[in-house]
């Protein structure tokens, strides 16, 4: 009983770096519930909540878009244990099913984004100038993060190399899976017109917010955790508790609100002075 609390209330980056076939068990567990909640969806015929599109799906977009964010902000939130303990692990599964990208694959890359913090080479998302070209290299190298992890942890060798590429395709596999079920839950014309576009959006939000907290604006490659709390950003820190005070939230990770950290960090001016930039 011990075992199984501790499993399911430890983190997964921990159980990852303990147990080398933590992703078999963790996705095949995915999968099987996955399985389960399709067929029995199947089985009773059940045909979506929203099957055919209606005018309503203009109203639910919003809401939908401010939860894909949220989802991202409580993910996250998860992953730097802010939750309390007995729910922590629960909240960051649901989100991370609801953002599409599971707990434990956006734990692990998260996690080494704050060992290895603007890192060229092993932070899975280190600024560059450009958001665009950043959020495409982002995308594009998460599965590379996840086999450098895992490389990292229990050596980079041919039978290494050979597990994951299994895992890989159990980790795709799952994802369709999850994408299914979504498609199934949610009814087709609803998963097409508000739940796909909001998914995306919500993560290109978190693509801007990573980029834009590293400073990727400064026109001299000053790149580095910042707070940033003017315009939209002023904004968004409301709405979406204190995201923006991103250095803050590198010096106390575990700050659920970094916005009401004790002892802030400066907040990044608006328009850095030219005498700034070029310090």
């Amino acid at each position: 009983m011990t075992a199984l609390i501790h499993t399911m209330t430890s983190l997964p980056y921990k159980q990852f770096r303990q147990n080398r076939h933590f992703y078999l068990w963790y996705d095949g567990t995915w999968a099987l519930l996955l399985l389960a909640g399709i067929g029995l969806m199947a089985a009773t015929s059940f045909r979506g909540i929203g099957p055919e599109f209606s005018p309503w799906f203009l109203l639910a977009f919003p809401f939908v878009l401010y939860t894909q964010i949220m989802g991202h902000v409580f993910v996250h939130n998860a992953t730097h244990k802010a939750w309390p303990r007995s729910i922590n692990r629960l909240v960051g599964e649901i989100c991370g099913a609801w953002v599409v990208t599971r707990f434990a694959s956006w734990e692990v890359v998260h996690q080494r984004h704050h060992i290895y913090s603007e890192n060229a080479e092993k932070d899975p998302h280190p600024v560059i100038p450009g958001f665009w070209r950043y959020a495409w290299r982002t995308i594009f190298t998460v599965e590379e993060q996840l086999q450098k992890a895992y490389y990292d942890s229990f050596g980079d060798t041919p039978e290494n190399r050979r597990y994951e590429k299994l895992r890989a395709v159990v980790s795709f596999g799952t994802g369709v899976l999850l994408l299914s079920f979504w498609l199934m839950l949610l009814g087709p014309a609803f998963f097409s017109a508000v739940f796909i576009p909001c998914a995306v959006l919500g993560g290109i939000f978190i693509f801007h917010f990573n980029w834009a907290t590293h400073n990727g604006f400064s026109p001299i490659h000053d790149f580095r955790p910042v707070n940033l709390d003017h315009g939209l950003y002023w904004l968004g820190n409301r709405l979406f508790f204190g995201i923006y005070f991103h250095a803050n939230h590198h010096k106390r990770p575990g700050v659920f609100n970094p916005r009401h950290m004790p002892n802030s960090l400066p907040i990044e001016p608006a328009h850095p002075s030219t005498e700034k930039q070029a310090a």
